[in-house]
């Protein structure tokens, strides 16, 4: 499902009238030497030194080195324009998508090494007793610390509920758990690649739920937590999910961490969708950005309740299905807001970026997002 939602993404913000596999083409001779002006080149200034006749640094000046200014310090890193011609680099211009796919599974990667790593970490201790610890402790703050104003509701009472006598949809939320969350984002990356105005736009989005991945993964680091699910049966919580034979190959295996409720990911991703959806509905804005066009008011209206209902609708589902805390999604909420406010810390990787094209000897490719609102502008 999440390979034919990416491919599909890819073939639909593939560069059009590119041809990847023969070496000339005309656009690549219609954008010349700003061919190489991908899709972080902008981000940090650059500038480009030295005389036709000289070499410095290594680099010959027919591709002169960047100097990169970022933290109040100067770097030089390798002009990649000199492999735009290569095969695997025309491919990467043609389907510039192909890059979000790369990072994205280094984003697996490293949710995959925090299972590894807090094993390790609590491997005397034993992980699955600190986790159950400290999922009592955060049950424990919620109903008997001063903080318990804040939660009116608990999350037994919820999951009762919709237990007795509301069980065709907590059947829905058992579904909607183990299905939405890692397609429903994957979707939501390639669409908004898509749709938004312009790849800065984009990638705030990308950047911020990056970020909040980060944060989050460094907490399911150094403090595993349990679900309530998983704890002892006094405490009154059933597995929902899996008692309905609903579960899917994206809540089980080696390859997902159950001890990491705290925070959820879950309403992370969906209150970060939501507040991005909201923003793109234009309603609380007074200006648009470049080539973008102004909504009408039912489809402000739409992308608004949209924006509004589906974090709801999933902070609804993983306290329904018991598998996490209200405390769970007030962090990852805490995560997303200190993710927007500080997404710009990845600027300082641009610098790796370059290297790392120029090791695989590729040209960064130019991103296609808001293309199509500047093909629809030319033709009006």
């Amino acid at each position: 499902m999440v390979a034919s939602i990416l491919f599909i993404a890819m073939f639909m913000t593939r560069r059009k009238r590119f041809r990847g596999l023969p070496y000339f083409s005309k656009l690549s001779d219609r954008l010349g030497s700003s061919y190489s002006d991908g899709s972080s080149e902008h981000l940090l200034p650059y500038i480009y030194e030295g005389d036709s006749g000289d070499e410095e640094g290594g680099f010959a000046l027919k591709d002169p080195p960047k100097r990169r200014t970022c933290c109040c310090m100067t770097v030089y890193t390798p002009n990649t324009s000199r492999f735009r011609k290569n095969i695997h680099s025309r491919i990467l211009q043609r389907f510039p998508f192909l890059i979000e796919m790369f990072y994205w599974i280094i984003n697996y990667a490293f949710y995959r090494f925090t299972a590894i790593a807090s094993q390790a970490i609590f491997a005397k201790t034993g992980i699955w007793q600190v986790a159950e610890q400290h999922g009592i402790a955060v049950l424990e703050t919620e109903h008997i610390s001063m903080l318990r104003i804040l939660f009116p509701l608990r999350e037994r009472d919820v999951q009762q509920w919709f237990m007795h006598g509301h069980q065709d949809a907590l059947t829905v939320l058992n579904k909607a758990y183990a299905l939405i969350h890692i397609p429903g984002t994957v979707g939501f990356i390639c669409w908004y690649y898509y749709v938004a105005p312009s790849f800065d736009t984009f990638a705030v989005a990308r950047r911020t739920i990056t970020l909040t991945n980060f944060c989050a993964f460094m907490t399911f680091i150094f403090y595993p937590c349990m679900p309530p699910r998983l704890l002892p049966r006094e405490f009154g919580f059933l597995d929902t999910v899996r008692h309905d034979d609903a579960q899917s190959v994206f809540m089980s295996g080696k390859y997902v961490n159950t001890l990491a409720a705290m925070p959820s990911m879950h309403f992370g991703y969906a209150f970060c969708i939501g507040a991005t959806l909201i923003y793109h509905s234009g309603l609380f804005r007074r200006t648009l950005e470049a080539g973008e066009f102004r909504k009408s008011v039912p489809w402000k209206l739409f992308y608004l309740a949209l924006g509004v209902g589906y974090p709801t609708f999933i902070l609804i589902t993983i306290v329904a299905t018991a598998n996490h805390y209200w405390m769970d999604a007030m962090v990852a909420t805490t995560f997303v807001i200190f993710s927007f406010c500080c997404n710009k810390v990845f600027y300082v990787f641009i610098q790796l970026e370059d290297w790392l094209f120029y090791f695989i000897r590729a040209d960064k490719p130019v991103p296609t997002t808001g293309e199509r609102f500047h093909e629809m502008g030319a033709r009006i």
